[in-house]
C-alpha cells in the first residue's frame, strides 16, 4: 500500500510507458496499454489523474479509439482529470478532446517537464474539486438538528440536544449567545418540537422598538388610551396565546416595563394600556440575549427577580469560531442558495477560501458569513470564490492565513488588473506580468480567472 497519488497512464509504446513510470517517481504510476486495461485499471485503483495516448490499438495510427476511451473514462468516472496527447491533427483533436471533457492536452512528442506541471495542475484542481463536493454533499446531506440548523459541530449539536429535552418542559428558557449565532432558529426549533407547535410563534426584538412604544407591542392597548390609539390593539403575549413568545434582546427592556412583564409571569394575566380587564393569558416565554446580564444585574440595570423567571433553563451558544467545521459547511450551503437566487453557477471554493473561513474569527457568526456569501456570489468574476472574493483577507487578519494563501490572493488581484490594463490582451496582460502565455493560462486556470471573450 502506498499514499502517493495515482496517475494512470494509458499508452501503447513500452519505451514511453517506461520513462513516464520512471519520470514520476513522486506518484503511483499504473500502466495500461489499450482501452479494457485503462478501464479495468479505473475501477481498481480509482485514480484522480489520467494520460491518455489518442494513438491505441487497434488504431495506433488514428484517434477513434483514443476518443472511444476517452469518453469510455468520462461516463464510468466523470470526475477524472484526462490529460490527452496526440502527434495527429493536434489542433482538430484537442478542440475535440476538451469539448468531450477532457482536463487537458499535450502534443507529442513528449516534454516531461511540461506533462508534468500539467499533472501537478490537474491534481490540485481534483482535490479542491473533491473537497468542494464534500462541503456540498455535507451541506444537503447533513440531518438539521431541530429541522432547521445546519452543523455537523458537536459544540453544537449538544446545544441542539439539550433543546430538543426542554421543549416539552413547561418552563422558560434563556438563550445565551453573540450576535448571528442563531438564537431565533433555535427558538423556533424549541417551539416546533414542543407540544404548543400548534399554536402561534411570535417573536419581537426588543432592542428595535422604541423605549415608549416597547409596552403597547407587549401588552397591547385600548383605543384612546393614549394619541393615535384609534383603535383596540392586541400585544404580541396576547397574539401568542396558546404557543410560543420569543422576547429577543430581553437585556434592552426598560426597567420601568421588567416590574409590568414580571408581574405576567408571575400571574399569567395582563392589561392593556387603557385598560382595565385582567386578561388570561396561557403562553410560553423563550428568550434571548447577547448581554452580560449578571453584570447588569449588579449595575442595576436588570431585575434579578425577573431574570430567574425568565431563566428557568439557561442554553449557552456557542459563536462560529468555536464549531470547527461548520464555516465551510454553512458556507456551501449559502453558497448554493445564493448561487441559485442569482441565476449563476460556481464550482465551490478556492483552497485559500476554504482555509480563510477556517481561519477566520467571524464576530458577526452566521449573519456575517451568509452576508460575505451573498456578496461574494453577486460581486465574483471567477467560477469559484476566493479569500478575496469572500473580503477575508482586508481587515488585517492575514497573520491567520497560511502565506501560500496570501500569495495566491496577490497573484489573483495582480492577474486581473494586468487584464483589466491590457484590456482583455492575453500576450499584452503576460508581459505586463512577467511570464510566458503558457504559465499565464495555467495560473487563470488555477485560481478560476475566466480568458475575456
Amino acid at each position: 500500500m502506498t499514499d502517493k497519488p495515482k496517475l494512470l497512464v494509458v499508452e501503447d509504446d513500452p519505451g514511453l510507458q517506461r520513462q513516464l513510470k520512471w519520470s514520476y517517481d513522486d506518484q503511483e504510476v499504473i500502466i495500461a496499454g489499450d482501452r479494457d486495461a485503462a478501464l479495468e485499471a479505473l475501477r481498481t485503483h480509482h485514480p484522480a489523474v489520467v494520460t491518455l495516448d489518442l494513438g491505441l490499438p487497434p488504431d495506433p495510427d488514428g484517434v477513434s479509439e483514443g476518443f472511444a476511451t476517452l469518453e469510455a473514462i468520462l461516463q464510468a468516472r466523470p470526475a477524472t482529470k484526462v490529460i490527452v496527447a496526440s502527434g495527429h491533427g493536434a489542433r482538430e483533436s484537442a478542440r475535440r478532446a476538451i469539448a468531450l471533457g477532457a482536463f487537458d492536452f499535450y502534443h507529442k512528442p513528449v516534454d516531461i517537464d511540461e506533462l508534468g506541471l500539467i499533472v501537478r495542475r490537474a491534481y490540485h484542481v481534483a482535490e479542491l474539486e473533491a473537497e468542494n463536493r464534500r462541503l456540498a454533499e455535507s451541506a444537503a446531506g447533513t440531518d438539521k438538528v431541530l429541522g432547521t440548523i445546519i452543523t455537523g459541530a458537536p459544540e453544537m449539536i449538544k446545544v441542539a440536544r439539550m433543546v430538543e429535552r426542554v421543549a416539552s418542559a413547561n418552563v422558560s428558557v434563556m438563550l445565551l449567545g453573540a450576535s448571528g449565532t442563531g438564537k431565533e432558529l433555535l427558538a423556533r426549533g424549541l417551539h416546533n418540537a414542543s407540544t404548543r407547535a400548534k399554536g402561534p410563534f411570535v417573536a419581537i426584538n426588543c432592542a428595535a422598538i422604541p423605549e415608549n412604544l416597547l409596552e403597547s407591542e407587549l401588552f397591547g392597548h385600548e383605543r384612546g388610551a393614549f394619541t393615535g390609539a384609534v383603535k383596540m390593539q392586541e400585544g404580541k403575549i396576547e397574539l401568542a396565546e396558546g404557543g410560543t413568545l420569543f422576547l429577543d434582546e430581553v437585556g434592552d427592556i426598560p426597567l420601568p416595563l421588567q416590574v409590568k412583564l414580571l408581574r405576567f409571569l408571575q400571574e399569567r394575566v395582563i392589561e392593556r394600556i387603557g385598560g382595565r380587564k385582567s386578561i388570561p393569558v396561557d403562553v410560553r416565554i423563550v428568550c434571548a440575549t447577547h448581554q452580560n446580564l449578571d453584570a447588569m444585574i449588579g449595575q442595576a440595570r436588570f431585575r434579578e427577580d425577573l431574570y430567574y423567571r425568565l431563566a428557568e433553563i439557561v442554553v449557552h451558544i456557542p459563536g462560529l469560531k468555536e464549531r470547527p467545521g461548520d464555516a465551510a459547511l454553512l458556507g456551501q450551503y449559502f453558497l448554493a442558495k445564493y448561487a441559485r437566487e442569482n441565476g449563476r453557477e460556481f464550482k465551490g471554493f478556492t483552497q485559500d477560501a476554504i482555509a480563510a473561513m477556517a481561519d477566520w474569527h467571524w464576530p458577526g457568526n452566521v449573519r456575517e458569513l451568509e452576508n460575505r456569501m451573498k456578496r461574494a456570489v453577486i460581486m465574483a468574476e471567477g467560477n469559484r470564490l476566493s479569500a478575496v472574493d469572500l473580503d477575508l483577507m482586508a481587515k488585517g487578519d492575514e497573520a491567520a492565513l497560511t502565506l501560500k494563501a496570501a500569495r495566491d490572493a496577490a497573484d489573483r488581484i495582480a492577474i486581473r488588473r494586468a487584464i483589466a490594463r491590457s484590456d482583455g490582451n492575453i500576450s499584452m496582460t503576460a508581459k505586463l506580468l512577467g511570464i510566458s502565455r503558457p504559465t499565464l493560462y495555467d495560473l487563470m486556470k488555477a485560481y478560476g480567472i475566466e480568458a475575456p471573450d
